[in-house]
């Protein structure tokens, strides 16, 4: 009995040493991929609304990670502000100063050789506008299709049909109808392209979890 009570408090002695000390944070790679969950926006509720899978992330942002020569970190999006750009990792962290969840995802060993020339293509689209329609384009980008388009001579990422509505009701979101409204374009019903959850989804990556 007494030898069990001593390895009961060796075991709770330890249990207690890994609370009071939080795990490193995660080292990133260039080439990491860093999901964003969906924010309180009703844009960013509704992307999330129609783009779930299997895996029920909840992602409506991606951006792609670069270690520069001197160790700093940036990210490669496309942001419905500024466009395609590039920006420090505290930015995409906390754009405007609200902190967001981020989840962080990398390419299995046998796509990694498509890092460099995914940020190479990353790179030389940068100062292109927000793809404000989702419909592709080779003029603009929204985010998962930046990264998409980065990636794509690798084949690492597949388009799939849009869908814009409900699948309880098969009705439209009436978010994505008076978005597209406004746009004066119809809503890209079943037309290709790509998002976040279904990026995050992938076969080719690993989740090392939660950036924090």
């Amino acid at each position: 009995m007494k030898v069990r009570l001593n390895i009961m408090s060796v075991v709770l002695c330890i249990a207690l040493f890994s609370c009071s000390h939080p795990t490193k944070k995660m080292s990133l790679q260039s080439g990491d991929l860093l999901f964003q969950g969906a924010s309180s926006g009703k844009l960013s509720e509704a992307i999330d609304k129609v783009t779930q899978t299997h895996a029920e992330t909840h992602f409506s942002h991606v951006g792609l990670v670069e270690q520069a020569e001197d160790g700093s970190l940036w990210v490669l999006h496309a942001d419905i502000e500024g466009g395609c750009c590039r920006v420090s990792l505290n930015d995409f962290l906390e754009p405007d100063g609200d902190s967001l969840q981020t989840v962080c995802y990398r390419l299995k060993e046998p796509w990694r050789s498509a890092i460099e020339p995914a940020l190479d293509k990353a790179r030389s689209m940068l100062g292109l506008p927000y793809n404000f329609s989702y419909k592709l384009s080779d003029s603009s980008h929204y985010c998962s299709e930046f990264i998409y388009k980065a990636f794509q001579d690798a084949a690492v990422f597949k388009l799939k049909p849009m869908t814009f509505k409900d699948p309880q009701t098969g009705e439209f979101f009436p978010t994505w109808v008076d978005y597209y409204g406004r746009l004066g374009i119809p809503v890209p019903e079943g037309e290709p392209g790509c998002n976040p959850n279904g990026m995050a989804a992938s076969d080719k990556l690993e989740c090392l979890g939660e950036y924090n």
